[in-house]
């Protein structure tokens, strides 16, 4: 997946043949925010502005921006994925926390 970032929020980047644009949308956000370029650096812009454009209007809206994520996971597991998972992250000289975002930045970037 292509990615672009800009003051902490993503988008993903696809390329649209039939229209010959670079088609964008930011991720992690309830809103559809979606922006579009014929170069990389048009849709770069297009990107840093669509962010800009939804954060002054979160401002004028007197509203908290939705930040794309806390850095907090809960996931629920059956309790034998959770003993397994212990045992492993034990076994390597580290926290379940550690290990478990070890593991997931391994599967997110593979």
């Amino acid at each position: 997946m292509n990615t672009m970032t800009h003051k902490g929020y993503t988008a993903r980047i696809e390329y649209d043949e039939r229209d010959n644009l670079f088609v964008g949308r930011i991720l992690g956000l309830r809103a559809m925010i979606s922006f579009h370029g014929e170069t990389v650096d048009e849709l770069r812009k297009e990107f840093e502005a669509a962010v800009e454009d939804y954060l002054s209007d979160c401002a004028q809206q007197n509203i908290t921006p939705e930040k794309p994520v806390s850095g907090k996971l809960m996931l629920r597991v059956p309790p034998e994925v959770h003993s397994a998972a212990l045992i492993a992250a034990q076994s390597a000289g580290k926290s379940l926390n550690q290990w478990a975002t070890e593991v997931l930045k391994n599967a997110a970037h593979a």
